[in-house]
């Protein structure tokens, strides 16, 4: 189906300059300078799309012509190159909910994707980046389809519905000669999902990581039900072939998984991996209190974590001697130096310290203060 969408393209007289050979079979030969193309992701996989932005950024030529690409993911949370995930999203939730945590390689805020949640990316040479310029094909294309909406963008780039409820959020990424401005759209994404998910549970975070920037939203849907994903992509690829002057060029599926695209497998591998996802996280310091129990006993352990790419670079736990003497506080401490800052590998530690430890009388307080650290991260 990809090849044979292509096939149209090149009969329609147009080329992708640095788009593989296997994509325009036999090449075309004929280029238009200044033509737009719009290209549609039939993936959902949130680490394929984004590997698959990176591949158009630095492999096609974006001096002569300019690129909307429109993806949608199953469900997923992506946060910011510059971003602290366990201080933007319940990251436990996500994990019990087989929600992955994605980091785009753009600045900005954290984002919650699912099928109801459209993703644009416009690409263009960096002279002629231009993100008002994108944000009006958008909100002309809502205008069309719904005459009277009120849709605005604001001086951050965001857009607004009736100057209230955030329906679009923006980033982008600024190379050398080219560049990309993405944005989402909320046409009917899962809102209490949404709501649950960005909703952090690591306390006590110290960090200079950029934090996202609360904002009530809606669905245009909820607004007008006519305003449906499929409604919107098949108007905006009209706004932005009129915009950009495509010359009338069809709107192209691509798999990011053809094989024609160099590399995106292994990208996307790198992307979806914990060393990008969680490692690239901005250096911080956790400061917490975990509260102990034994029965009808109870006690508090102060926690200091210092973590730096992913991983506990200090740690100190505070607990009264009387409650577990001896010092195991102070060796599981030792114990967590260098780990990565996240439950499957505390919980490793954990296990092998208790090992280690034996039980005892205090087997049980102990054990509770693994969970409770483990709980943490």
């Amino acid at each position: 189906m990809v090849l044979r969408s292509l096939c149209v393209l090149r009969a329609q007289a147009a080329s992708l300059s640095g788009l593989p050979a296997a994509l325009l079979p036999g090449g075309s030969g004929l280029d238009l300078p200044g033509s737009g193309l719009v290209l549609r992701s039939l993936s959902t996989d949130v680490f394929q799309n984004l590997a698959l932005e990176d591949w158009i950024h630095d492999n096609v030529d974006l001096q002569s012509r300019s690129i909307l690409l429109l993806w949608r993911n199953s469900a997923a949370v992506v946060v910011g190159r510059h971003q602290n995930p366990w201080q933007e999203c319940d990251l436990r939730l996500m994990r019990r909910s087989g929600v992955p945590v994605a980091r785009r390689r753009s600045g900005g805020g954290t984002v919650f994707h699912d099928p109801g949640n459209l993703n644009l990316t416009f690409f263009s040479s960096r002279k002629n980046y231009d993100r008002a310029r994108n944000l009006r094909v958008v909100t002309g294309a809502l205008r069309a389809l719904r005459p009277g909406i009120d849709v605005r963008a604001t001086d951050r780039f965001d857009i607004l519905l009736d100057g209230h409820y955030k329906i679009s959020g923006t980033a982008a990424k600024l190379g050398r000669t080219a560049a990309y401005h993405h944005c989402t759209l909320l046409c009917s994404a899962d809102r209490p999902l949404l709501a649950s998910l960005l909703r952090p549970t690591c306390h006590g975070i110290h960090s200079n990581a950029t934090a996202s920037l609360p904002a009530p939203v809606q669905n245009l849907m909820d607004h007008d039900p006519s305003l449906t994903p499929e409604s919107i992509t098949r108007q905006l690829a009209q706004q932005y072939l009129a915009e950009f002057g495509s010359g009338g060029l069809p709107v192209v599926p691509v798999q990011p998984s053809d094989p024609a695209f160099g590399g995106i497998d292994r990208a996307a591998a790198a992307l979806r991996g914990w060393d990008w996802t969680h490692g690239r996280t901005p250096r911080f310091s956790v400061d917490t209190a975990l509260e102990l129990a034994d029965g009808a006993a109870a006690a508090t352990a102060s926690v200091h974590l210092e973590v730096k790419a992913g991983r506990v670079e200090a740690c100190r736990l505070g607990v009264a001697p009387e409650w577990l003497p001896g010092g195991p506080p102070a060796r599981l401490a030792a114990r967590l130096l260098g780990a990565r800052f996240c439950p499957s590998e505390a919980a490793a530690v954990a296990e092998a310290f208790l090992r280690a430890e034996g039980g005892g009388a205090t087997g049980a307080r102990l054990g509770d203060l693994c969970d409770k650290m483990v709980a943490l991260m």
